[in-house]
């Protein structure tokens, strides 16, 4: 995961622009889905969820209503994003590699921000923090956009327009060397405020690709039961349990 210095402009100087790239509504769909899956794997039915790379809240604002969150994210900015959205919620800034808040949660859900975990070793220690803050009979939930089976190159487009402030982006995805663990985002946004000329920003994004088998192993070692399921938007998603 990037550094608070090496953030991706997106989670730092553009931050306030998140909701208008990725609007939480959209996000409704699949909160629900991730929460039907954490509530089957655990033994007794999950009241306190920890999120891991909560981002800007989307997720947490629909699963708030099921469990009392903490949220946590490395970036300030989106946080407070987070904060405005979900002031009910527990916001904490955090690294969820090397995260330790001595107490422990009844699921941990970690959704794409996982992607930014660029190695094998750092994608372990995220897996390591969320069995750590995962009680026993507990359940977590991992929900990585693509898995290196699945990877495919592509370019897609949005956006979003709200009181007098609008973006559109492209968004290129590119895996250049395929013998390594990584593939490149690159997005081009192009912003509107009032009356102002258009600008445009270009953002550069490095994400980790590893193959579900190295997944499966990871999420053993650190000493989950995992399984994978086919979510409905044909992603691979990592549902483990705790014993």
């Amino acid at each position: 995961m990037p550094s608070v210095s090496s953030l991706p402009k997106l989670y730092g100087e553009l931050a306030s622009w998140f909701h208008l790239l990725s609007a939480p509504a959209d996000y409704a769909e699949e909160a629900e889905f991730a929460r039907n899956l954490l509530v089957q794997a655990s033994s007794t039915p999950p009241r306190t969820l920890l999120e891991l790379g909560s981002g800007g809240g989307n997720n947490a604002s629909h699963l708030k209503v099921h469990f009392q969150m903490t949220l946590v994210d490395l970036s300030s900015g989106m946080l407070d994003l987070s904060r405005a959205l979900n002031p009910e919620c527990e916001h904490l800034v955090g690294d969820m590699r090397s995260l330790r808040l001595d107490r422990v949660f009844d699921a941990v859900f970690v959704h794409d921000a996982i992607m930014y975990m660029t190695t094998e070793d750092e994608l372990r220690q995220a897996v390591e923090t969320a069995f750590i803050h995962c009680k026993a009979g507990g359940a977590a939930v991992f929900m990585p956009d693509v898995v290196r089976e699945n990877f495919v190159s592509l370019t897609t487009h949005g956006g979003h327009d709200d009181e007098g402030r609008g973006i559109r982006y492209i968004e290129w995805t590119f895996d250049s060397d395929p013998s390594d663990t990584t593939y490149t985002v690159d997005f081009a946004y192009l912003l509107r405020e009032g009356n102002r000329p258009v600008r445009v920003v270009h953002d550069h994004h490095v994400f980790g690709l590893f193959l579900k088998e190295v997944w499966l192993q990871l999420l053993q070692d650190a000493g989950f039961t995992p399984s994978v399921v086919a979510d409905p938007w044909g992603r691979l998603v990592f549902v483990c349990s705790r014993e």
